[in-house]
């Protein structure tokens, strides 16, 4: 068995009034010109198994024009059983309830319904900073692991602090204090390394593969850390501190922490060409979308069972071949794509539809 999302509620989120989406555990796919509510509601099941919003800045800003509050709630079916996930969003904060139980910790939120998520913004995976490819890593490993998401937490806010200290005028002070903080640092910062690293090792031969499929295997994808700490979590606390020891000067000079797992990036190549660099608009697309496809397989491998594949606007760049490989690749699982109408490439698939205008559904097949 599969987890999938069995319906969704939107009460006053985006545009959306008061709304049920009811899922098929296949493929469903969601038309509608631009602007009417298509990747509102993939936000929205987003929403559910992350707690954050791939595209506001801001929480408050989901909430419908003119009303105090938004509500989203998602009931879904895990090989573990039936879960309920609701967020009630308000101006000045967010609601958290999973099977009725309010909850302060957005950690407990994670793991319950889990999706990967692909639109025309995970470009930056590709084509932007190493911030962007740190969030990739970060969003998949939160989901599967909570040790993780604290211990991210924990580094960043010790790293924050490590980094004020580093600013500060005087120079003794900082040398005294910079080993204490080390100390700290590398005990999150191992667990983060040791576990990126393993989830590179499985995701690097799933992409590849993905790659392969969606080209006819004329192109070789390539995923690989960008940084050099391996072994135990012991290990790499011991090479990061050496390495945090051998920078103090020069974080001193600069105001800043210049080693750490907030300074890795991934080197994604096709061909042995870097696809940043020297691929095209094209292969860019099609390595984020393979590296998305891999870490479906990933959450495969670790829990027995495929997340959701929410894929908005992500077809309708891909030439008509590799449309139908993707949708191929997604037999078996759930999956919810929006575009703007469901073309040829959907011939013969089964699947259950929506036709959202103005955030109303007008149509249900």
């Amino acid at each position: 068995m599969n987890m999938y999302i069995e319906s969704i509620v939107l009460k006053n989120f985006r545009n959306y009034e008061d709304e049920k989406f009811e899922f098929s555990e296949g493929i469903n796919v969601i038309t509608g010109m631009n602007a009417q509510g298509k990747t509102n509601c993939a936000e929205a099941v987003f929403y559910l198994c992350t707690g954050y919003s791939p595209r506001a800045t801001r929480d408050k800003q989901v909430i419908r024009y003119g009303q105090d509050k938004a509500y989203i709630s998602g009931n879904a079916r895990t090989q573990y059983g039936a879960v309920n996930v609701e967020l009630t969003f308000y101006p000045d904060k967010k609601n958290i309830r999973i099977n009725g139980v309010e909850t302060l910790k957005m950690g407990e939120l994670l793991g319950n319904i889990n999706s990967v998520f692909f639109n025309p913004e995970e470009l930056k995976l590709i084509k932007e900073s190493p911030e962007d490819r740190r969030r990739f890593l970060d969003i998949s490993l939160s989901q599967m692991n909570k040790k993780y998401f604290y211990a991210l937490q924990k580094y960043k806010k010790i790293l924050s602090q490590r980094n004020s200290l580093l600013k500060d005028e005087n120079k003794d002070l900082i040398r005294e204090t910079l080993p204490i903080w080390d100390a700290q640092l590398v005990k999150y910062a191992a667990v983060i390394i040791k576990e990126r690293n393993e989830f590179l090792k499985l995701l690097s031969p799933f992409a590849l593969e993905a790659h392969r499929f969606i080209t006819g295997g004329k192109e070789e994808l390539q995923v690989t850390a960008g940084y050099r700490y391996e072994g135990s979590e012991e290990n790499i606390s011991a090479q990061l501190l050496s390495d945090l020891s051998d920078s103090a000067e020069k974080s001193i000079i600069l105001g800043y922490t210049t080693v750490g797992p907030h300074r890795d990036d991934l080197k994604i190549k096709i061909n042995g060409e870097e696809v940043k660099t020297y691929g095209s608009q094209g292969q860019q697309r099609t390595a984020a979308l393979s590296m998305k496809l891999a870490e479906l397989e990933v959450f495969k491998t670790r829990f027995n069972e495929y997340p959701t594949l929410l894929l908005d606007d992500a077809l309708s760049e891909l030439d008509f071949s590799r449309r139908k490989r993707v949708l191929e690749m997604a037999e078996g699982l759930q999956t919810i794509i929006t575009c703007t109408e469901a073309d040829d490439a959907f011939s013969g698939k089964e699947a259950r539809r929506f036709s959202v205008r103005g955030g109303k559904i007008e149509n249900r097949e």
